[in-house]
């Protein structure tokens, strides 16, 4: 499946949209086997603790190598849609492995990404958006995403801390589902949702016994440098990578990605 008129325009209407198939199957699946096996990736992996004292698991990196990680946030299908939403040129802000294991995945409280973003790496404007492709299938039994519809026209909300995560403010959420509707984003795996950095969304602990893996990469608009905990990637232009994801040599991530590492 390809990005279409139609898809930037459900992004622009919703704050999101999921585009079925962007990656096959052989893709996806090439890239859990290489996650669940990287050895690095597990130890620069921690814990993020919800406010029922469940866990999620995530390792977060900035910088772009010749993995095959930062070969699908390259990936042209990717980078061509983000430009499109963006207006302009993007650049790779982050990226992020997501592991909400079986029966012990934590939540993920309601937030807009630019509520961390703004406060804690300085970035001005809301010129931002995140994208993430499931790498096993995503349902509301293993906590999918789920996105509070049109709410990314509400502009930046306040956040404090729920357990270890940032949450929004409660009265806003509230209130807003009283008006926008509630959309759980059930996956394949291989599709991808794109969504505003304004976009309240969450998931639910995962209590199925089926895992819940995804990569989930932030970009920014080139021009849209932050002014604090600044990494060059994050204003520096993406060149699109345009090979084929299953035939070349697969490159291991490397401690040069800039690993986030928690405090």
């Amino acid at each position: 499946m390809k990005f279409t008129i139609e898809h930037l325009e459900t992004y622009h209407r919703q704050g999101y949209v999921v585009v079925r198939n962007l990656f096959s199957k052989p893709e996806v699946d090439l890239l859990n086997k290489v996650a669940m096996e990287d050895e690095l990736m597990s130890k620069k992996s921690f814990d993020r603790v919800d406010a029922s004292g469940l866990k999620t698991k995530l390792a977060l990196w900035y910088s772009l190598d010749e993995s095959l990680y930062s070969k699908f946030a390259r990936s042209e299908r990717i980078v061509s849609a983000v430009e499109q939403m963006l207006g302009g040129r993007a650049a790779h802000y982050h990226s992020k492995l997501m592991q909400k294991e079986p029966r012990s995945g934590g939540a993920w409280e309601w937030h807009q990404d630019y509520g961390y973003w703004y406060k804690n790496n300085g970035f001005l404007f809301p010129d931002m958006l995140s994208v993430l492709t499931a790498l096993t299938a995503a349902t509301k039994e293993n906590g999918c995403l789920q996105m509070i519809r049109g709410s990314h026209k509400m502009g930046r909300v306040e956040h404090g801390f729920s357990g270890e995560q940032i949450g929004a403010d409660v009265e806003k959420v509230t209130e807003s589902l009283k008006v926008m509707p509630l959309e759980y984003l059930e996956m394949d795996a291989g599709d991808t949702a794109f969504f505003h950095c304004n976009t309240l969304h969450s998931s639910a602990a995962n209590l199925s016994d089926k895992p819940r893996w995804s990569i989930i990469t932030a970009y920014n608009l080139a021009s849209n440098k932050p002014y604090k905990d600044v990494h060059e990637s994050s204003y520096t232009s993406i060149e699109a990578y345009r090979g084929d994801l299953l035939s070349e040599e697969i490159h291991p991530i490397s401690d040069s990605a800039e690993f986030l590492v928690k405090d």
